[in-house]
Order: C-alpha cells, then structure tokens, then sequence
C-alpha cells in the first residue's frame, strides 16, 4: 500500500470515528432533549416540583429497558443475507414480545400505584394531586418509550443506524411541538397542565413506534419481521436476559442511587426538588455526547466535560433562569449546577473507564463499582450531611462530586491492575 493511500484510508477511518462519536452523542441527547422542554413547560404552568417522583421512576424503568433489550442487539450482528435474516428475524421478535412484557409489568405496576410511588418518595399531598395523573400516564403507558428503545437496538445491530436516528428525530419533534400545546391549551387542545406533556410524550414515542414497525415490515428491510416469525421461543429468550442481566443490574444501582438522594432531598421542600430536577436534566443532556466519545481516550473526554463543567459554575444561574421564574427553585437548581459541575473532570474520567470494563465484558466491575460508591457512600454520605450537619440540600448537592470523584480513583485503580484483560467474551 502506497503512503498517499494510507494516509487517505486512516483520514476516511478518523471521520467516521469522528461521525459514530456524534451520532452516538446526539442519540443520547435527543432522548434526553424532550425531557429538558417539558421541564421548561412544566415550570412556567405550574410548580416543576410535581413531577419529580415520577422522572425518577421513569429513570428505573428506562435503565431497564434500555439495559436488557439494548445488549439484544448481539443477537442480530449476522444479517448479511440467507438464513441469517431468518434468524435475525426470529430474534428480533423475541426481543419485541420480552418489551412487550416488561413493559406490561411496569405499566400495571406504574398506574396502580403511581401516586403511591410520589408518596413513597417524600411527595405532599398537593404534589400527588397535581403529578399523580402524570405517574400514571407516563408509567402506565412505558411501552411507546421502551419498544423505542428496544426496535432501534435492532435496527442498530443489523446496521441501519439512519432508522433509528430518524425514528428518534420524528417523536421528539411531534413530542417538543405537542408538549406546550396540551400544558397551556394553545389552539384547540385542552390546557392539562403537566398531565399534557405526559399525553404528549407517550403519543410522540407512540409515532416513532409506528414508523419503526413500518420499516421492519418492509420488503427492503434488513430484519424483515413476517408473520411466520410471530411466535415465542423460550431458548433464545432465556439467552437474552442471560446476556443483558449484568448490564441491567450495573445501570439499575446506578440510576436507582438518584431516587435515594431524591428521598433525602424530599425533607428540605418541594423548591429545593425543583432546583435538583432541573439541575439534574442539565447535567445528565450535557454528560450523553461524553458517552459517544467515551471510547476514544480519556483526556479528550476529560478536556471535553471540563469545559462543560466550567460553563455551569460560570453561568449556573442564568441556566437554571430559562426554566423556572421562582426565585427559590432558581437559587438551589443554580447551587446545584455549580456544585454538581465542579466534578465533571472525575465524570468523564469515570465515564470512559466504565466503558473500557463493559467493552472488555468485564461488566461485575462497574456493577461492584457503582452499588460501593453510590449506593454504600454517596447515599449514607448525603444523610448525614443533610440531617447531622445541618447542610440540607447542599449536603445532598456536596454528596455527588464526591462520590464520582471515587468511582473514578476507583476505576483508575482497578483499571490500572488490568484483571479486565483477563475476561473471556
């Protein structure tokens, strides 16, 4: 090979690097975009405390699906042609009908007890009264946002990326332009206050679903799902969660360990969990790009999330100005941000070694990792600031840069020690 060649395949390797980073940055970010309009809609229609409880238990409920449906896609790396479409069919209809129970689970569980689950969760009575309907949509109605979750990790195992890209922009666009429609009653819709943006997210996941299933029935499709697939086969089911079984529990401790530091955040008022929530979508928009960029070296994703992480101590207080006019929301989501941001260098640091593990399919090690930093410290940590030390909810706030701060020490260590190298997929 000629050095001019060469050097014209390695530059055609690094823009495609390049593109897989931000498609997979965007991805993250455009489920997480709707999330940060309907908070802004939600605040200016009323109290953005009300539906704390329930984004948080929409946070389990998206670690698992996400988790057990979304390591499914080894099953359908071989689609080239022949009987591997067959076979990716099959799987992929397993993959669909173990959703469709997971999801039927969570939505008998989530609207039976939605309002109970904002109760549990240090809600008054005027946030169960003005959240409760929105529980129980949201939670009820899980399987839009699920089959989402699980139809494009099919449609990204077998290689049609653009799908699930394009699937993603269609429910967010009718979801962000329905949201305020159905909150504030603009035109002929009715004013549901943050029942609306419930309604309106569930219907625009329920179109992305629909045009998903358009494409996996069609002729030209690459897992081209017949009715002679339409049946359940337990083996590769079984074999299913068996693969996704760690990854469920790695990121259920994770996601999990934010709804205990809402329970003790719950005892300094409804103000200081709006301040939190807002804070939070914040964060976790900005942190998802990191999470496409995590395999490519650490310093990047370092320099990268502390330049993130400058901008919010910088300008904490005008971020967390777009989305609410309540002064006192404002003043703990402006603590918050600048808290929470003075850690980002640990974030990505911690980001990218959690990944180096599950890619080698070393996934115990973060799964040990998160439950002893999170679960073991951050939470009993962020107690006893709050309710020993008189810190209330900047104890809680304190309590998330430190604790991010030894998983990613941690992860160094046990990086550094190399037993991953050991692992056998």
């Amino acid at each position: 090979m000629s050095l001019p060649y060469a050097a014209a395949a390695v530059r055609r390797y690094q823009r495609k690097r390049i593109a897989l980073v931000l498609a997979g940055g965007y991805r993250g970010d455009s489920r997480r975009a709707p999330g940060l309009h309907d908070r802004d809609a939600q605040s200016r229609g009323g109290p953005i405390g009300n539906t704390d409880g329930t984004g948080n238990g929409d946070g389990i409920h998206f670690c698992v699906s996400r988790r057990l449906l979304g390591f499914a896609s080894r099953e359908r790396r071989g689609c080239g042609g022949g009987d591997h479409r067959i076979g990716a069919a099959t799987s992929a209809v397993q993959v669909i009908l173990l959703g469709l129970f997971v999801a039927a689970t969570l939505g008998l569980l989530g609207g039976s007890f939605g309002p109970d689950i904002l109760r549990s969760m240090g809600g008054n009575e005027h946030v169960v009264s003005m959240g409760g309907n929105f529980s129980r949509i949201m939670l009820g109605g899980n399987a839009t946002v699920l089959l989402i979750f699980v139809i494009n990790a099919i449609f990204r195992g077998a290689g049609d990326a653009a799908i699930a890209m394009r699937t993603l922009w269609l429910a967010n666009a009718i979801n962000i332009l329905l949201g305020p429609c159905l909150v504030f009653g603009l035109g002929p819709f009715p004013a549901l206050g943050v029942t609306g943006a419930a309604v309106a997210t569930n219907f625009g996941r329920g179109c992305g679903v629909l045009y998903q299933l358009y494409y996996l029935t069609a002729r030209t499709s690459r897992v081209r799902i017949r009715l002679r697939h339409l049946h359940f086969e337990l083996g590769p089911a079984l074999q299913m969660l068996k693969l996704a079984a760690n990854g469920t529990v790695q990121n259920l401790v994770n996601t999990a360990s934010w709804i205990g530091l809402v329970k003790i955040l719950s005892q300094s008022g409804s103000a200081a969990l709006a301040g939190y929530t807002i804070a939070i979508r914040v964060v976790i928009f900005a942190i998802l790009p990191a999470w496409g960029a995590a395999w490519i070296a650490v310093r990047y994703n370092v320099f990268f999330l502390s330049a993130i992480g400058l901008i919010f101590i910088v300008f904490a207080g005008p971020i967390a100005r777009l989305f609410t006019g309540d002064s006192a929301t404002m003043a703990y989501g402006t603590q918050a941000l600048w808290i929470i941001g003075l850690g980002f260098p640990f974030y990505a640091a911690g980001i990218c070694l959690t990944s180096a593990f599950n890619g080698a399919g070393d996934t115990w090690t973060p799964t040990l990792l998160n439950l002893c930093c999170f679960w073991l410290f951050e939470i009993p940590l962020a107690w006893l600031l709050d309710n020993h030390f008189g810190a209330g909810a900047t104890g809680v706030f304190i309590a998330i840069p430190i604790a991010f701060s030894m998983l990613a020490i941690a992860s160094v260590f046990l990086f550094r020690r190399g037993h991953w190298k050991l692992q056998r997929v």
